[in-house]
Formats: structure tokens, sequence, C-alpha cells
């Protein structure tokens, strides 16, 4: 079970987006790698072709897992990921932070 998921709130710890929060669009866990909605933006220069227009374009590019955090769901500071055997008997994701558990 991965500590960071498709769809989490996360906090970047450092960088040049260090303390923006965002949203989870995709991990590649076997690069150790995320894509956040609206963090690590870069500028590609596109060539015009049939298809599409050239000019810039600005894309998310993936940042390393060891970057970011989850972010709390009690009040939204970074916090760690620890696991627990719910009451259905199911392994959940729990914060260290405030000790809730994480859904999804």
């Amino acid at each position: 079970m991965q500590k960071i998921r498709k769809g989490d709130k996360v906090v970047v710890l450092t960088g040049k987006d260090k303390g923006r929060s965002g949203e989870v669009l995709s991990v590649s866990p076997k690069e150790d790698t995320a894509i956040v909605r609206g963090i690590n933006i870069v500028v590609r220069h596109q060539r015009q072709s049939q298809s599409q227009e050239g000019g810039l374009v600005r894309k998310e590019a993936p940042i390393h897992l060891s970057n970011i955090a989850l972010a709390d769901p009690k009040d939204g500071k970074p916090t760690r990921v620890g696991f627990q055997v719910g009451t259905d008997g199911k392994k959940v994701r729990v914060a260290k932070r405030s000790g809730e558990v994480i859904n999804g």
C-alpha cells in the first residue's frame, strides 16, 4: 500500500514551490515521483504541427516523493503517514500528526 496516492492533498517541503499545496494527479512508484496540480510548472517550447498550435506550453513536471508530504486532514499541515488495521479489518492510512484516518 502506498503512502501517497492519486487524489491526495499534499504539501511541498523543498524546492521552488516550498509551502504550496496541491492535489496529486498521478504517482509513479518505480521512479518515486508524483505529478501535483499547479506544482513544479515547466515551460516547453512546442513546434507547430497540423494538429496543434505552437508556442509556449506550461505543464506540471514530476516531483520526487521525498519532497512532498501528505497534508493533515485536520489542519492542512504536512504529516507523515502510518498504517493501522481499521474497525472493518482493513488496513487504513493514518496521519501521524493528528491520528485521523486518511480517506481515499
